[in-house]
């Protein structure tokens, strides 16, 4: 299998490092929230963010957001989780039970199980009216302000990181920013890095108008020309292994330079590499194509297309009718024979699974690249 090399995302991979750099010193910053497409590496860049963290010995917990999932019963955990790394420092001592308390009364709260995790001592009194009020707003900000002021104390915050942000619901997201909002008032180390889909940056500003005070929203595209060369010729190199000029080309026409596509051609073309020339040519490019599309289709995209419902599913082959993406909604409703009206829910739900997204007012698109040929290729359309 051809190693990974992660190309083109220098410049963020600084400006994370700054922004560690200042909740390892204890100083409060500014969170992140990455957004782009699907299969753009948004995760692998968290994931790259968070090994910095721990070569930085910073203390840091990462959470999935889920689509039907509780994220309150989930942060709660994590908090948990970091509170107790932050337990056996010294300086930490005088200061973690207050905030032990806060986070059992919160987990024992929101968790559906209604117990406090494993690892919080059961002795522990739990703060009453503090965290657990059932306003999510005022207990999410107790927990995170608590976090906050034990890496205040010790000198090294925490970072906190979401993926899947755009999974919150619009409460449990205006609880957050609430709640990083405070952490920033009062001056506490404390960040979180969140990476979600294209809509997540308008659902931000809907729901608190300082929405970019409290994040920076960094747009993540796929490649440039020369990156996406660099994300296969400098894992091959390492191996001796050459790509012939029509072999390159050939790969990033049929990738469109999405990281994810890179990656997966990649794989598939490194098992056509000529043991004499040490070189994947154009030929080996063609003859990898077939098995590239096919690991797409069922690890990619099949995943995606199996949680569509038939409507939805109706819905996103009138969107490849209409010839060309993004599409207007009307003219999806028109192919469909129905009114806006009464396709709108159908838009709304599709948007919240994470199919679609809004590129403008009245337009559409695919979160997945190339979903509208997927979808050409399954349903002969």
């Amino acid at each position: 299998m051809v190693p990974r090399y992660l190309a083109g995302r220098e410049d963020i991979l600084e400006d994370a490092k700054d922004t560690l750099a200042y909740i390892a010193n204890g100083y409060a910053t500014r969170s992140v929230v990455y957004y782009g497409l699907r299969g753009v590496g948004k995760t692998v860049l968290l994931t790259e963010i968070e090994n910095i963290a721990a070569e930085n010995k910073i203390y840091y917990e990462h959470i999935e957001a889920m689509e039907n999932g509780s994220f309150m019963s989930s942060i709660s955990l994590y908090v948990n989780k970091v509170l107790r790394k932050m337990s056996i420092v010294e300086k930490a001592k005088q200061y973690i039970d207050t905030a032990f308390s806060v986070a059992a009364a919160f987990q024992v709260f929101y968790n559906k199980e209604g117990e406090a995790s494993v690892g919080v001592n059961p002795e522990m009194v739990k703060g009453v009216g503090v965290a657990d009020t059932g306003n999510l707003q005022n207990d999410l900000t107790e927990l995170l302000v608590h976090l906050g002021r034990v890496g205040q104390k010790i000198g090294m915050g925490a970072a906190l990181f979401i993926d899947e942000v755009q999974y919150l619901k619009d409460d449990e997201f205006e609880a957050l920013m609430a709640a990083i909002h405070r952490c920033n008032q009062l001056g506490l180390p404390l960040v979180v890095f969140a990476a979600g889909l294209p809509k997540i940056a308008k659902i931000a500003g809907d729901i608190k108008s300082y929405a970019e005070r409290l994040f920076r929203f960094v747009p993540i595209d796929k490649l440039e020309a020369e990156d996406a060369k660099l994300a296969l010729t400098e894992p091959a190199e390492r191996f001796n292994v050459k790509y012939d000029d029509e072999a390159m080309q050939e790969i990033l026409k049929q990738t469109e330079c999405y990281p994810y596509f890179l990656q997966e051609y990649g794989q598939q073309v490194w098992k056509q590499i000529d043991e004499n020339s040490r070189r994947i040519s154009h030929e080996g490019t063609l003859n990898a194509y077939p098995n590239f599309i096919n690991a797409l289709d069922e690890g990619f995209f099949k995943v995606r297309h199996d949680r569509a419902s038939e409507k939805e599913l109706e819905f996103m082959k009138a969107m490849v009718k209409c010839g060309e993406l993004p599409c207007q909604t009307n003219q999806v409703a028109s192919i469909m024979k129905s009114s806006y009206n009464q396709i709108a829910p159908i838009r709304a739900q599709l948007i919240h699974k994470g199919f679609i997204y809004a590129t403008s007012r009245g337009e559409i698109s695919f979160t997945v690249p190339q979903f509208d040929k997927y979808l050409k290729r399954i349903y002969s359309i």
